[in-house]
């Protein structure tokens, strides 16, 4: 029995709660794991899991057992970086799950540079607004806007993104432009709704300028639970847009959108990466989140206090 693999793939059928999602994930079969679980029961003469027809439960001693592995694991993982030739940079594979338009349009761009700095880190990049279990998925981290209520995650604050209102020129050219908000929930205008898989309902953000507060609930005849497919809604003229500005930047210099409400103020949007609080962070995970906070530095203004 190799007992790292033993350790790993115990590991992974805890934080998965399955046999063959753990084998999923790590590219084995789910005899194999199931093997090696046992085996280290065996060399450990306890109990490690609870297994039923439905579940697999961890027993007390395999809860310890399991908090003392998943240390053991990383610092494997950081002294293998820091012994390694190229100890200077971190290695190995990082999942990462990111929102579709900043993948397109700030960190794919961006990525040459991190691969330049660290060439023995393998990204696999997932682009999605979509929820992700990051233990299921074995993913590493994701990167998300909006306030995080999973308590099973660890954050780190990256940005807060400015928003803006902003419609098509042919949207305005056929209902006007709207000189204040509660005009869009008149008949003839329409927003573009933006349906998060997280929240599982529409997202909105209020306006405020000076004593006024107005939360929109305007009529729409399209939602979308993807950034892009949203943007894109808006310039096709389907109705009015609540955007991140970096996501309005090319659209506003090509002329395929126009702002709206600019003397009116709205929150930041707060970004995070977020990633399990069980495990540990890694090198090439905490390079990576300090490129992120970097990148978003350079790519995102700095928002302007309401007047």
């Amino acid at each position: 029995m190799d007992r790292i693999d033993a350790m790993q793939a115990f590991t992974r059928v805890v934080e998965t709660g399955s046999f063959t999602k753990a084998a999923e994930t790590l590219q084995s079969s789910k005899t194999r794991v199931t093997q090696l679980v046992q085996q280290l029961e065996t060399h450990l003469r306890v109990k490690l899991l609870h297994r039923t027809t439905r579940k697999v439960n961890v027993t007390a001693d395999g809860a310890a057992y399991y908090q003392r592995v998943v240390r053991l694991l990383a610092d494997l993982d950081d002294a293998e970086t820091i012994l390694s030739a190229a100890s200077a940079s971190p290695r190995g594979r990082l999942r990462v799950d990111v929102p579709a338009p900043l993948a397109s349009l700030v960190l794919v761009p961006a990525l040459p540079d991190f691969n330049a700095r660290y060439p023995d880190i393998q990204l696999d990049l997932g682009a999605s607004d979509r929820k992700v279990d990051l233990i299921e998925e074995n993913v590493d981290c994701v990167v998300r806007g909006g306030e995080l209520t999973d308590l099973s995650l660890r954050a780190r604050h990256v940005a807060d993104l400015p928003l803006g209102v902003y419609a098509a020129p042919d949207y305005l050219a056929r209902t006007g432009m709207p000189r204040h908000p509660v005009v869009l929930e008149d008949a003839g205008h329409r927003i573009v709704a933006y349906r998060s898989s997280r929240a599982g309902s529409a997202l909105m953000s209020p306006l405020r300028r000076g004593d006024e507060e107005l939360l929109v609930q305007g009529r729409y005849v399209l939602s979308v639970d993807d950034g892009n497919a949203y943007l894109a809604a808006g310039i096709a003229g389907l109705g009015v847009l609540w955007l991140p500005q970096y996501m309005a930047r090319q659209p506003l210099t090509r002329g395929e959108l126009v702002p709206l409400f600019e003397d009116w103020h709205l929150d930041a949007m707060p970004m995070y990466v977020a990633f399990p609080s069980s495990r540990h962070v890694s090198a090439k995970l905490r390079v990576f989140i300090d490129w992120v906070v970097e990148l978003m530095a350079q790519q995102v203004p700095t928002v302007q206090p309401p007047r």
